[in-house]
């Protein structure tokens, strides 16, 4: 049999009740923008394999958590010895901080001090997105375009040794992007196919970059960095390739060669807001 409450205690009930939901409230946990990236990364890439590049809906939804991102959700700043200049014969070096890898994606920070240079390298079966944090860097990248090739030829050289340098092979390429880039600015991403996979980063100030790689390198599996010269289109000719004078300068010959003696990647501690990987 039901008891019939008065209104001062239904009140007093009522006022309990707001105030348990409050709290509730208060104690909600706000997760980092660096947690955020790399738990949709973990649903985005779950059943990406190499070549395979995410839906639309999905590169979206990672573009969308790294388009918001600056330093400080990373927890650097531009004052930190990793982009500071020194003087040197040397090209200066490159830090990289490493947040996490496993077999499906990978997440780094490229700490630049100014002048340095991540030369020309691919991205095989990859789909990148890249976040400048702070700064301004120059960007060049191709694409590959053998299809402009007729069948069963092979380009001859018209270049000094000194050009060839230790590469093999010329492959054409067509220029996807040349242009400087300043934060805060969108996110670059690109396809194993498509969106400038070679690329070449230039600090023109002190920069740090955020990399997503979908999957990331790896030797066993035939995904190794290949690094590349690129030389004018006019040091190459091929039979029955003819494009346009005013069209060549968006072309180039990459040619393969070893990783450069004089850059210098080293590998630091991230110290950013924390990161839980499950």
């Amino acid at each position: 049999m039901g008891v019939e409450k008065n209104a001062s205690d239904r009140k007093g009930n009522n006022e309990k009740g707001d105030l348990k939901k409050k709290r509730r409230r208060r104690r909600k946990v706000v997760v980092s923008r660096v947690q955020k990236l790399y738990e949709t990364c973990k649903q985005v890439f779950a059943n990406c394999r190499p070549g395979v590049v995410p839906s639309p809906e999905n590169v979206e939804r990672v573009k969308a958590v790294l388009d918001k991102m600056t330093e400080a959700d990373v927890g650097l700043r531009p004052n930190m010895p990793y982009f500071k200049s020194t003087v040197s014969d040397r090209p200066p070096k490159i830090t990289y901080l490493h947040l996490h890898e496993c077999d499906k994606f990978s997440m780094g920070i490229f700490c630049l001090p100014p002048t340095a240079v991540i030369p020309l390298h691919n991205h095989p079966g990859m789909t990148v997105f890249s976040k400048l944090l702070f700064g301004k860097m120059h960007i060049r990248s191709y694409d590959w375009v053998d299809n402009l090739l007729p069948e069963s030829t092979a380009p001859s050289a018209n270049i000094s040794d000194n050009d060839a340098g230790d590469c093999t092979g010329p492959r054409l390429a067509k220029l996807k992007v040349n242009s400087e880039f300043k934060a805060p600015s969108k996110t670059s991403i690109l396809y194993p196919a498509d969106g400038g996979n070679m690329h070449c980063f230039t600090a023109k100030t002190a920069c740090a970059v955020l990399d997503v790689l979908g999957p990331p390198y790896s030797d066993p599996e035939g995904r190794h960095c290949q690094y590349y010269y690129d030389l004018p289109f006019a040091n190459f000719s091929v039979d029955g390739l003819s494009i346009p004078k005013g069209q060549q300068s968006e072309y180039a010959w990459l040619k393969e060669r070893e990783k450069p003696e004089d850059l210098t990647v080293a590998g630091a501690l991230y110290n950013g807001p924390n990161l839980s990987v499950k």
